[in-house]
């Protein structure tokens, strides 16, 4: 199973006998001999490309599920004997305020060397989903106010209201506040429609009776400061996570949107790493 894993997602043999410290030929042969006990090729082999057939993909979710769940049995034995070892798959939104993140993870990593840590960044409606389907331990979500995530377990981190994001040029970057129905008079840079980092502007102009103009869509704060900075829009972002950006100005909204930060994960429980993660971070387990 895991030859498979890694040939499907390095799409080479070469390439997944070197990432298992096998020769190609003994990777092959696995394979070869799965693929007779399936009764099914996985993959489709040429001169130029390796890809799953419709039976690989089929069985390549259950061939990691497998893998995983062989991993943090054997994570469960360590913690049991006092050692907690293993991975740890955390999910991050691109705008996370509520925890210094690389010093939390520097402070685990000292305390627990010999865990891996895989970050994945994504909008947290994705995120949430990854928790569910066990793909994620832990993710960091912002949601609207009057948002909950839902078919996990999670604790609530931090509240916060929204501030302008303006060009230090800007007209608006002088003022004391503003307010939403001067800002929806300014072409926007935003999240993706439907992402619930976006949701939360969307819904506080709604709510107003407000329509404004989003010109640019992105997916990280980084480049959408970017954007700000050329003068291409105004944005709308966490009070607590905008000093983080360099080279804008911030300016205080007097009907802002609020946001929740949550910290969730599976409603299945948590792997030793990650309830060692939680103790790092002083968040109590419910």
């Amino acid at each position: 199973m895991r030859y498979v894993v890694a040939v499907a997602e390095t799409g080479s043999f070469t390439r997944a006998a070197q990432r298992c410290l096998v020769v190609q030929s003994a990777l092959s042969h696995q394979i070869a001999r799965l693929e007779r006990e399936l009764g099914a090729r996985l993959f489709d082999r040429t001169s130029r490309r390796v890809r799953l057939t419709a039976a690989g993909a089929a069985f390549l979710p259950a061939a990691r599920q497998c893998l995983d769940f062989a991993e943090r049995a054997a994570a469960e034995v360590a913690a049991a004997v006092g050692e907690v070892r293993g991975r740890l798959s955390l999910g991050v939104i691109p705008t996370v305020a509520a925890v210094d993140l690389p010093a939390a993870l520097r402070e685990f990593r000292r305390r627990y060397p010999q865990v891996r840590v895989g970050l994945r960044m994504a909008a947290s409606h994705e995120l949430v989903e990854q928790v569910r389907q066990g793909a994620l331990d832990l993710a960091f979500l912002g949601l609207p106010v009057t948002a909950r995530p839902e078919g996990v377990r999670g604790h609530e981190l931090a509240r916060d209201r929204h501030v302008a994001v303006v060009a230090p040029g800007h007209p608006l970057a002088g003022r004391s506040s503003v307010d939403l129905a001067t800002l929806a008079a300014e072409q926007f840079v935003d999240f993706t429609a439907g992402t619930p980092g976006r949701a939360q502007s969307d819904q506080a102009f709604a709510a107003a009776g407000l329509h404004r103009e989003v010109a640019f869509e992105v997916t990280t704060a980084e480049l959408m400061a970017g954007l700000i900075r050329e003068g291409l829009g105004v944005a709308m972002l966490p009070s607590t996570y905008a000093p983080q950006l360099s080279g804008v100005a911030t300016v205080p909204v007097t009907d802002a949107p609020g946001r929740v930060e949550h910290l969730v994960w599976s409603t299945a429980g948590l792997t030793p790493a990650a309830a060692a993660f939680l103790e790092v971070l002083g968040v109590p387990v419910s």
